[in-house]
């Protein structure tokens, strides 16, 4: 499993993709790209990025409907990365759900520090109860990391695909509450993903498997019959 934050660059602008990707990668992120909000889109209900850059100026769109459209389904964080230094713009892209903003040119180590702040904040506020100020949380004998994305049951490590990580990552940050299938298939594969539940199922059998004893008797993640389902706590 990659251990890397993904961090997705929107911006069609190729000295600063260049710029970026060199940045990053040295930093110890690994950039996905999209130059315009079509790209955008299919990058985020891919890949669920952990945290995005976003221009305002794209080719096809102005940026702040891009925030608009992940706000009505996502928590990503958001850093606008824009030539537009108006007041009023920046007032607006915050408004509209952006996370933080940045003014072209920046400096690097500026950029990187407010993306670790970005980061940091997104991990521990949605269940600061259950996830411990190092970004880790545990029930019983399950462990997971969410720095270093990494998942041990009963002293062994588990190896998750993409989606399995992020779906037993998604239930461990509301550890406690139960989340409803069509919120877990948004969070998951996007807000346009039909809402067909056997996808999610197909992939929560795989991961019971993996972290269950007994797949038909459940310790960690609990089913709620046709609601949703749950992390203990």
């Amino acid at each position: 499993m990659n251990n890397k934050s993904n961090i997705l660059l929107v911006d069609d602008d190729p000295g600063i993709t260049n710029y970026l990707n060199t940045i990053l990668n040295m930093n110890g992120f690994e950039m996905l790209h999209a130059k315009n909000s079509s790209d955008a889109y299919m990058m985020i209900t891919s890949y669920c990025p952990d945290l995005i850059l976003l221009e305002l100026n794209l080719s096809d769109t102005d940026g702040v409907k891009i925030i608009k459209s992940v706000r009505e389904w996502s928590g990503i964080p958001i850093i606008v990365l824009s030539t537009r230094s108006h007041e009023r713009d920046k007032v607006h892209a915050l408004d509209s759900g952006a996370n933080d903003y940045i003014t072209k040119p920046f400096g690097s180590a500026e950029l990187l520090a407010r993306i670790r702040a970005a980061l940091r904040t997104s991990r521990i506020k949605d269940n600061p109860k259950n996830i411990c100020e190092d970004g880790v949380f545990q029930t019983r004998d399950f462990t997971l990391d969410f720095e270093k994305r990494y998942i041990t049951v009963r002293g062994s490590s588990v190896h998750l695909t993409q989606n399995e990580y992020r779906i037993v990552a998604l239930l461990a940050r509301y550890a406690g509450k139960v989340l409803t299938y069509d919120y877990i298939i948004k969070c998951i594969w996007g807000p346009n993903a039909e809402p067909d539940n056997q996808i999610l199922r197909v992939n929560m059998a795989n991961i019971r498997k993996k972290i269950e004893l007994k797949s038909s008797e459940p310790e960690y993640i609990l089913t709620e019959t046709g609601v949703g389902y749950r992390m203990t706590e």
